[in-house]
């Protein structure tokens, strides 16, 4: 939000990042417990991660540049001391360059001791609020709106961390999933729509905050329940305590492109699962927008699901047309367009004998600017792919995003310009059809509220008048 580092149009939708905490009832590594949940939330963020643990009145920090396992080798995990709070974070950047001044956790020493602090999310005020604070004569050492948080908490605590909590709460707009840990609390928050994901868990005596469930169970911790949009919850020696935010709007606006695309498909929000909800997307596309093909495909991994359910659904058989190197990252995580582009061939390939003379229908997520899916297609056809048909999980992308999502302008998406036919003739495909809004709202659960669907129909939990957005359309 604020500073923005320009960055080439991205070709998929990217999510800012993960958070992960823990309150232990003893002493213990619990840094390496933050490890293994941080592990598991990897594919929320790559850039770069972090470990921040509390100890007597002290926290000490380790954060860097890269993944998880990388960030942590060489003993930096275990030169991280025992404790009886930790926080971690990984990172990809929506707001503030990438770079190590900006990994999180944000620690530093206020009105209330020690804190540390780590967010998931994108406040659209950030500027506002930074503003206020440069006028106290605040220091700001990152770009990044998590700073800005951490710094308005403290501000408004008068040595209370709850109170600054809720205070510096009223303030912000947009969203935000908080851990935030003092040298004797861990607190957990959630933004009053809910728009990001956050859930709470025990292992043995321990709480466990995470973004996801999948890190509960990376852990061995049971999932206990969902942070409710608006709520504040403070984990403590007391044991854990529940506050609500002033105002809280009785519908919530989940990012609905969790389900689509950032949870891990083994995760469960708010109490539904994304693995139904993927598989539900591929049925769908299946009574819908049927094709005679010989085959069905997903692109790996996030599609997979929803390809099986378009399998099952059809009778058509599910068959790997494209292979994926592991050891790459989602494609997003480089840092120009270039690398984006050239790390595709390096991470996946076309499976020939597969596809060689056959009638493909490829399953993806979502198209953002069509980059990416048109590689795929040729790719296909070089292999010998007699016909591509591409289905994809959710509608058209034809807004911008600012609440945790890198799609920040009209010009890097491909359905704020042209139609379903369009897209096609775009790709070089041989028929292109996608879920409408309704039938994506059927497949997690059949609500027709509780989701933001901002970037499908331009309405956004917060009004967006202070947002800069690019008007550009292309031809």
């Amino acid at each position: 939000m604020y500073l923005r580092t320009k960055k080439a149009p991205f070709d998929s939708m990217n999510e800012e990042c993960g958070v992960f905490g823990v309150y232990s009832q003893e002493n213990r590594n619990v840094a390496h417990t933050v490890y293994y949940g941080l592990y598991a939330l990897q594919h929320r963020g790559q850039e770069s991660s972090g470990i921040a643990v509390a100890f007597a009145d002290k926290i000490s920090y380790h954060k860097g540049m890269g993944l998880v396992s990388d960030v942590f080798a060489d003993g930096n995990l275990d030169s991280l001391p025992e404790g009886d709070i930790a926080i971690g974070h990984v990172r990809y950047s929506t707001t503030g360059a990438s770079q190590l001044l900006n990994a999180q956790p944000v620690v530093f020493t206020g009105k209330c001791g020690r804190m540390a602090v780590a967010h998931n999310g994108n406040l659209i005020n950030t500027k506002n609020l930074r503003d206020e604070l440069i006028a106290q004569n605040a220091v700001f050492q990152t770009t990044i709106d998590s700073e800005v948080i951490a710094i308005y908490i403290n501000s408004l605590s008068d040595g209370d961390i709850l109170t600054g909590v809720k205070r510096a709460c009223a303030k912000f707009k947009g969203s935000y999933a908080l851990v935030i840990m003092t040298c004797d609390k861990l607190i957990a928050v959630r933004d009053p729509f809910g728009i990001r994901p956050l859930c709470l868990g025990t292992v043995d005596d321990d709480v466990i905050v995470a973004s996801e469930t999948c890190a509960l169970d990376a852990v061995g911790a049971n999932y206990l329940r969902d942070v409710k949009p608006g709520e504040i919850v403070v984990i403590d020696s007391d044991g854990v305590h529940s506050y609500m935010m002033d105002g809280v709007p009785e519908c919530s606006r989940m990012c609905i492109f969790e389900y689509v695309y950032f949870a891990r498909h083994d995760s469960v929000l708010d109490g539904y699962s994304v693995y139904e909800s993927r598989k539900e997307a591929g049925k769908l596309l299946a009574k819908n927008y049927p094709v005679e093909a010989d085959l069905v495909s997903g692109v790996p991994d996030s599609a997979n699901v929803a390809a099986r359910g378009y399998a099952e659904e059809s009778g058509i058989p599910f068959v790997e047309a494209l292979a994926r190197n592991r050891y790459v990252g989602r494609t997003f995580i480089q840092p120009d367009q270039r690398q984006r582009e050239n790390s595709l061939s390096v991470k996946m390939n076309a499976l020939r004998g597969n596809v060689r003379g056959k009638r493909v229908i490829l399953i993806d997520d979502s198209i953002v600017r069509g980059t990416t899916m048109r590689k795929i297609i040729k790719m296909l056809r070089n292999a010998g792919a007699k016909e591509v048909h591409i289905r994809i999980c959710s509608p058209i992308i034809k807004h911008p995003c600012h609440l945790g999502i890198d799609i920040q302008t009209y010009s890097q998406l491909i359905g704020a310009y042209k139609n379903e036919d369009q897209i096609c003739e775009s790709l070089g495909a041989d028929s292109v059809k996608y879920l409408t809004v309704d039938q994506l709202l059927a497949t997690c659960g059949g609500a027709k509220t509780g989701f933001c669907l901002g970037c499908f129909n331009g309405e956004y939990p917060y009004a967006l008048e202070d947002y800069e957005t690019d008007k550009l359309k292309f031809e």
